[in-house]
């Protein structure tokens, strides 16, 4: 008993002391005096747009302002990356590599807007490692999350902020890992359309000014603003508006095959004239494409809750 009581002592010592040095990168700068590859401009605005499915007319014609939530587009550097970025967040990353936490998942991320951008508009940046994480526990293995907050800027006026949080983790031993489906993120926002799905019932909220149907659930319409909504029940019909094929990592509970893939992640039309993303299935992950048929199915997962998927139509 008492070598076993070392042993974890001195697990546990070297823990807090991993944790001491990789709190000592909080505050310090992830990139200063970043600049933005591209002015804000009508073309990425249109792309973006059209790749939501977002008809606001404030995003076009005379006097159009880029939706908020392209904030973090104007910043990111491309297959070509940035060079103002500082050694400092790399270190950590290399800290956590030597210490065997060396898988990496994106969390969430926060956004805080403080300025409409415009066509024209020059991005300037600085980031900063805010904040790092107590070892923490999770489904995918045990690890550090690790928050970054970006203040981008105008014309050098405060336009917005970005908080991006990752996990950098150790796996979770063989088998455990992805056994079960994560149960779904359930908040205020969204807990009607949950209750629908628990039911067998894919609702679509329909503005109660306007009446443009809208998802994913939202307290306002994009449309006119309005807070008032009600919902509308959809017919499960809907067509492959886009997708991805999902190889790598593989999670036992994604993918017919019960081995975690290869799967499909598709972006579906539905008749009601909104996109959800959800999986395909029915048919291998290769025989997907662009314009096929679907139709909505309820999943029951292992972790006892239920997701739409949409199956592959005949032909």
């Amino acid at each position: 008993m008492t070598d076993a009581g070392d042993a974890h002592r001195a697990v546990q010592h070297a823990d807090d002391e991993l944790y001491e040095r990789l709190r000592a990168y909080e505050g310090r700068p992830a990139a200063t005096g970043g600049v933005g590859k591209d002015l804000v401009n009508e073309a990425m605005i249109r792309h973006w747009c059209e790749a939501m499915g977002d008809t606001n007319p404030a995003y076009a014609g005379p006097g159009a302002i880029a939706p908020p939530t392209m904030l973090q587009a104007w910043t990111m550097g491309g297959l070509s990356g940035h060079t103002d970025r500082s050694g400092a967040y790399d270190e950590l990353s290399d800290l956590l590599d030597g210490a065997g936490y060396t898988s990496v998942v994106a969390t969430d991320c926060e956004q805080e807007y403080l300025r409409p951008l415009r066509p024209g508009d020059r991005i300037t940046f600085d980031a900063v490692v805010e904040t790092v994480s107590a070892r923490k526990t999770t489904r995918l293995g045990t690890g550090y999350f690790v928050t970054t907050r970006m203040d981008v800027r105008a014309q050098g006026e405060p336009a917005g902020t970005h908080r991006f949080r990752i996990l950098k983790y150790r796996p979770a031993k063989a088998g455990r890992r992805g056994s079960a489906r994560p149960r779904p993120v359930v908040n205020r926002d969204n807990a009607g359309f949950w209750e629908g799905v628990a039911a067998h019932r894919l609702l679509i909220q329909r503005c109660g000014a306007c009446a443009t149907p809208r998802f994913p659930w939202l307290p306002g319409c994009n449309a006119c603003g309005s807070p008032e909504w009600d919902t509308v029940e959809a017919s499960g019909e809907g067509t492959v508006f886009s997708y991805v094929v999902m190889h790598h990592p593989p999670f036992p509970a994604f993918g017919e095959s019960g081995e975690g893939g290869p799967y499909a992640v598709a972006l579906i039309e539905l008749a009601e004239g909104v996109r959800m993303v959800s999986n395909v299935i029915g048919l291998p992950y290769d025989k997907v494409r662009v314009g096929l048929p679907v139709r909505l199915e309820f999943l029951r997962t292992d972790s006892g809750s239920q997701l739409p998927v949409f199956r592959a139509g005949e032909g």
